[in-house]
């Protein structure tokens, strides 16, 4: 409900070092509370970061044509995917709390988090295509699928 949304989206907007020590944990509970927004609250009045507007630009300036609906792993991983996104995550450094640090992000924005439906991205990157699933509308099927169960 509001509330929930409202506690995981004060929980998106923390600094990394409030939850301690353990980087995988504070990425997981970030992803789980990401999910839960975008079940909860229209994704297109979603903001992330302070920079949601820089980040989303400056993305879809360098990956006009990635298709972030279902999203194929080379795009991320391969020797030439890497060396496209490597200037776009650098120019966050600093300004992007823990900007290279990893996180998971949804293959298929229309799924949930499982094993089969996830891979291991910079969290620039995470907030990158999140920003845009969000404003783009692809993670209105989360929402609506979540509102219809209501």
């Amino acid at each position: 409900g509001v509330e929930g949304a409202s506690a995981a989206a004060h929980a998106l907007s923390l600094p990394a070092d409030a939850y301690g020590n353990d980087v995988s944990d504070i990425f997981m509970f970030y992803t789980f509370c990401l999910f839960s927004l975008i079940s909860s609250v229209d994704p297109k009045f979603l903001k992330l970061t302070k920079l949601d507007d820089k980040i989303y630009s400056s993305f879809r300036e360098t990956f006009k044509e990635l298709d972030i609906k279902l999203l194929n792993p080379d795009d991320l991983k391969s020797d030439e995917a890497k060396e496209r996104w490597r200037p776009f995550c650098n120019q966050f450094e600093g300004l992007v709390e823990d900007f290279n640090y990893g996180t998971l992000l949804r293959l298929d924005c229309e799924k949930d988090y499982t094993e089969e439906n996830t891979i291991f991205a910079t969290r620039v990157q995470f907030f990158a295509i999140e920003i845009a699933r969000n404003r783009e509308g692809y993670n209105d099927t989360v929402y609506k699928s979540k509102c219809a169960k209501s």
